[in-house]
């Protein structure tokens, strides 16, 4: 029985969190036991508990803005070997093979790995590009520290190998993967036209993703208001919440959705748990992350219950949609283009159809969680066979 110790950002239930739900949750527990430790309670670890997952949570520092002074770097340094040292007497007595560490944000793997003697997988889920500085010194970590480093895409990984301080053979991508029984095109979504006040006849467009400085919720809304004059039955759904401490954010987007003449027809609400019924409420879903989104789950997501993508073109939903296949890609940062690709969909039902099943079909074919779990279970089974 090889021992994993998992560590994460946090434990709430976007993509990053539910990826790793997924993997803990599908390995084979005659050979694998997960251990994960969180740095604050919250839904992920109701989730992991659910599925019979050992959970700790110990108050370690995740790698934030806050940190990037001299004041910052002083109480990162104390807070960081405090914690990491609760975390090593909690595993007092046990052996632990591996510790896969789920974001480059946690830094405690490090000094974890030399004092349990573990090998260390780092999967990477991020494209950081500001601060140039940090995008730096994490690459040369990871390059250093890590015995192996995953990259969710291959844009994640060109982008690790750009630092100049990894080489190309010590990535491997490994596609994160969903769950396609339970995002699927038959999940029951009557309940949302009710909830909503929808009209049955509604062409429903729409996005999920936290509300931030890149996802693209104020380019969302530039693409489609157009739309909303053009197509009287069009309604828009944006899901979200803010980190803790950017509620503003979420005050910003909702005054930006007033100002909006057809507001009646925008649909916003916080972070929900009822994703899949979402998903597969939608006809058309919409990723404008600013910033390349390393592999987004959400559009998995979709794929997943049979929707059509439109994108912009550039990090890892170029993996995703195969372009004029299962989706269509705007150029980067352009809502007239992201509208003129979104309208193309609106104006033609048989080729929403069409891209929504080839969607499925796509999904099935190369980002199963079945595949997911493999990968990942093949890559613990090879580095622990390695000798120290």
């Amino acid at each position: 029985m090889k021992n994993i110790l998992y560590l994460h950002a946090g434990a709430e239930m976007y993509g990053a969190d539910k990826v790793l739900l997924e993997l803990v949750s599908g390995l084979d527990k005659t050979e694998f036991n997960p251990i994960v430790v969180l740095p604050n309670d919250g839904i992920l670890r109701n989730k992991m508990q659910e599925n019979g997952i050992e959970v700790h949570i110990v108050d370690y520092p995740i790698l934030r803005r806050k940190y990037f002074n001299p004041k910052g770097i002083a109480e990162y340094s104390a807070t960081y070997f405090n914690s990491s040292k609760e975390i090593v007497k909690l595993l007092e007595g046990r052996s632990i093979d591996i510790i896969h560490v789920n974001t480059t944000a946690v830094l405690e793997g490090i000094y974890l790995k030399k004092k349990l003697r573990s090998k260390l997988i780092w999967h990477v889920h991020e494209i950081i590009l500001q601060p140039r500085a940090i995008y730096k010194f994490l690459s040369l970590l990871i390059g250093k520290y890590a015995d192996k480093t995953v990259a969710v895409s291959k844009a994640v990984k060109q982008h690790l190998i750009d630092s100049g301080y990894i080489k190309d053979n010590q990535v491997e991508v490994i596609y994160n993967g969903v769950d396609s029984d339970r995002f699927s095109p038959n999940v029951d979504n009557e309940y949302l036209y009710e909830e909503w006040n929808v009209p049955k006849d509604a062409i429903k467009v729409g996005m999920i993703g936290r509300v931030n400085a890149w996802k693209g919720q104020g380019d969302f809304l530039n693409a489609t208001e157009g739309l909303l004059k053009k197509y009287p039955n069009l309604y828009l759904f944006i899901v979200g919440s803010a980190f803790a401490g950017e509620e503003w954010r979420v005050d910003e987007l909702k005054q930006e959705i007033a100002e909006i003449p057809e507001h009646d027809r925008i649909i916003f609400s916080e972070f929900r748990t009822d994703t899949p019924a979402i998903h597969n409420f939608l006809d058309v879903f919409v990723l404008p992350s600013t910033n390349p989104d390393p592999l987004p789950t959400v559009v998995l997501e979709a794929m997943a219950t049979g929707k059509p993508v439109v994108g912009y073109r550039h990090g890892g939903v170029c993996e995703m949609v195969k372009e004029g296949y299962n989706g269509l890609l705007a150029e980067v940062r352009n809502p007239t283009d992201l509208a003129k690709k979104v309208d193309t969909l609106l104006s033609n039902e048989e080729l929403r159809k069409t891209m929504g099943e080839h969607s499925r079909d796509r999904l099935l074919e190369n980002f199963s969680i079945e595949s997911y779990v493999k990968n990942y279970s093949d890559e613990y089974d090879r580095l622990t066979a390695e000798k120290y």
